[in-house]
């Protein structure tokens, strides 16, 4: 697997913030990585071309997520139906820092629009959603922290599946191998792949995200 790993007890206590709304990722100056995980003749087509296509539908909301952790714990480590290949998709970070310009949170409720009719017009327009949920331990036990998951459409989901990908890995192998670690409750040997505070360094998407970590 190309995606750098660490210890996840050494993360979780030395890297990571205990509560708040933050965007944990895997990135680097040029890219960062987002999970999703869909049944097999979706995953292993994206993974053999580097694109998303066949059985994928365009005509749909797909949502990627930063957060390796709450991907496990969405898909049940990789063993949900239709959740059975777990992928890591590499962007470009222009890309993932335009995802996060356009997006509008799912609900008004919590939102920082002033009234629902500008949250309205704002979901309307765009096509991205956002949503903060909670985050979640390896045995799926919800934390104070917030992960955030991202909607695309229309022609943000274009872009993503062609445009905007660097590379896409299969990383189901080791789902599997970690999930092993966590049925046997051997949280010291559990490693997930090496995630920081994923700095936002325009003020104006901080404050839309309403972030408590990683703003300017």
């Amino acid at each position: 697997m190309k995606l750098a790993v660490e210890p996840y007890l050494t993360q979780a206590k030395e890297h990571w913030p205990d509560s708040g709304r933050v965007i944990l990722a895997s990135f680097d100056g040029d890219s960062v990585v987002v999970y999703q995980a869909y049944r097999p003749t979706i995953g292993h087509f994206a993974a053999t071309h580097g694109y998303f296509g066949g059985d994928f539908s365009l005509g749909r909301m797909s949502w990627i997520k930063p957060n390796f952790m709450w991907m496990m714990y969405r898909s049940n480590w990789g063993q949900s139906e239709g959740q059975e290949v777990v992928l890591a998709v590499r962007l470009w970070r222009g890309a993932f820092d335009e995802i996060l310009r356009g997006a509008v949170h799912s609900a008004f409720s919590g939102s920082p629009f002033a009234d629902a009719q500008a949250w309205q017009d704002a979901v309307a327009a765009s096509d991205v959603r956002l949503q903060w949920d909670p985050d979640h331990g390896p045995s799926g036990q919800k934390l104070d922290r917030r992960a955030l998951q991202l909607g695309l459409r229309r022609a943000a989901l274009a872009r993503y599946a062609r445009e905007w990908i660097v590379e896409i890995e299969d990383i189901s192998e080791f789902v599997a191998e970690q999930r092993r670690h966590v049925v046997a409750g051997e949280l010291d040997r559990l490693h997930t792949p090496r995630e920081r505070v994923y700095p936002v360094s325009d003020a104006a998407t901080a404050a839309l995200l309403q972030l408590d970590h990683g703003r300017p």
